[in-house]
């Protein structure tokens, strides 16, 4: 979902976020956006989604409805707002990259940088803080570091934080041969 809905998620996290800011209520935001996140990303909402007798303004009081019981209390206004919103526009499938984006923004705004390492065999620890400690003199920050073994990349490593990408795969060089070559 991370790459579908990024374009149309953006700006809402971006807005949610400032708000939360402004309210110094980012840690709220962040688990009632998280948890309205898990509900849209459920199969069985998703049939609920595309069942045209169901109103969007139904759908919504559902999952609000269901987050509260979650929880045990209503979400807070903003998000429960936020939902509204989405809802009425039809983007309620949104909301996990939402929370993913708002997620990251805050985690950049205490001065972390997310990363996410995929390498084509299982780095040790050793590589692991050498990559820690190149990432963290090029941004500037401190890194929070995920790492994926892929196999499809064959060789090398793709590193990507935000929307820098830096890919020095053997895959990545082949493609990038591939495009030059016009393959």
């Amino acid at each position: 979902m991370a790459g579908d809905f990024t374009t149309i998620a953006r700006p809402y996290a971006e807005a949610a976020f400032a708000i939360a800011k402004a309210e110094q209520a980012l840690e709220p935001w962040s688990a009632a956006l998280n948890a309205l996140g898990a509900i849209a990303s459920d199969p069985q909402l998703h049939a609920i989604v595309g069942n045209p007798n169901v109103g969007r303004e139904r759908l919504c009081e559902l999952v609000l409805a269901i987050a509260a019981g979650t929880n045990g209390k209503e979400l807070p206004a903003g998000p429960a707002n936020l939902a509204r919103i989405l809802a009425a526009n039809g983007r309620l499938p949104a909301l996990p990259e939402i929370a993913r984006l708002f997620d990251q923004r805050k985690t950049a705004e205490q001065g972390v940088r997310q990363v996410l390492v995929r390498s084509a065999f299982p780095l040790d620890k050793a590589e692991q803080q050498g990559l820690m400690t190149s990432l963290k003199a090029h941004f500037g920050a401190e890194v929070e570091l995920s790492v994926e073994e892929d196999s499809n990349l064959i060789g090398g490593v793709e590193i990507r934080a935000d929307d820098l990408v830096i890919d020095s795969s053997i895959r990545g060089k082949l493609q990038q041969l591939s495009n030059e070559l016009q393959f």
